[in-house]
């Protein structure tokens, strides 16, 4: 009988070794993949090192290794080449109209399949500046890569990001960029057309027309020297759809004191109307123009 559990003993406690020893082999097959996997990542980042850096440490090694003439040679092929560099983005500004102050790129994630990076971009696009920040995942997958835009805040003139905030409510559904860049450029344009139209009629008729807000401003007044409490305002703001499209909307106001409003008991309504008829026949310049020269009570042709 003792000999029985003397032997039962032994059985179980090399069963109970054995066990530690598969616990102990699987945790060396775990630890064997993870070293495996690091591997792998790290092979990876010395290849986008190498295929990223490659020419400019190379390029560093040869300049530590050039003597003096070299180094001048070399210095002066940088500045030829950045030169090209600014000529070529000065070309894209012209053609796009839109003009980048700075950008700047950090790396939040990166690993073999899958790399996030938070972009900050500032520039101007006419006389309008933003500021643009948002995270950038690239996703390689078999077929390629595959970007994606999240998180995304744009910082505008508080007046022109009223305008854009139905384009802005889109852009957190798909994230279209191009449209942003696009529609600002038509935005931009549209501003400008506003702002030489206003300032042309303000020379022109210094006396009947002045601009309260600033050149940029969306609101013109209008009123005779001799009845400086009757205003006329045109205002003509635009109008900017989820789709990027940009749409003027001109209409005229009237500002007429309580009094005089006894003896003309519906100006508004009428100016209103009769600016919207001319707006349609003659287009914004000759409408408004029309309409300074009747707050002007001028006969000149």
């Amino acid at each position: 009988m003792l000999i029985f559990c003397i032997c039962l003993t032994e059985q179980m406690m090399n069963e109970e070794k054995m066990e530690d020893v598969r616990m102990l082999e699987a945790q060396i097959q775990h630890l064997q993949t993870e070293v495996s996997a690091l591997q792998d990542q790290l092979q990876d980042q010395q290849k986008n090192m190498a295929f990223n850096l490659g020419d400019q440490m190379q390029t560093a090694i040869l300049l530590l290794e050039a003597d003096e003439e070299e180094k001048e040679e070399f210095v002066l092929k940088l500045k030829e080449e950045v030169e090209e560099l600014r000529k070529t983005l000065r070309w894209q500004a012209e053609i796009n109209g839109i003009s980048m102050k700075s950008c700047k790129i950090k790396t939040l994630q990166s690993s073999g399949s899958k790399q996030v990076q938070h972009l900050f971009i500032a520039g101007h696009c006419g006389d309008m500046d933003f500021q643009m920040e948002f995270w950038l995942s690239e996703i390689k997958e078999a077929q390629g890569s595959k970007r994606m835009i999240s998180n995304l805040n744009v910082v505008m003139d508080a007046f022109d990001l009223r305008s854009f905030s139905s384009l802005l409510s889109g852009m957190e559904e798909d994230w279209n960029l191009l449209l942003f860049f696009r529609t600002l450029r038509t935005f931009s344009n549209r501003c400008d057309e506003r702002r030489q139209t206003f300032q042309h009629f303000q020379t022109k008729y210094p006396s009947v027309v002045s601009l309260p807000g600033g050149c940029r401003s969306e609101v013109m007044t209008l009123s005779h020297p001799e009845l400086p409490s009757c205003r006329l305002l045109v205002r003509w703001s635009l109008e900017v759809s989820r789709e990027g499209k940009v749409t003027p909307k001109i209409n005229v106001l009237s500002k007429i004191p309580e009094r005089a409003l006894q003896f003309c008991p519906q100006p508004a309504g009428g100016a209103a109307d009769a600016f919207q008829s001319l707006l349609r026949v003659l287009g914004p310049e000759a409408a408004i123009e029309s309409i300074i020269r009747a707050v002007s009570l001028s006969s000149d042709p």
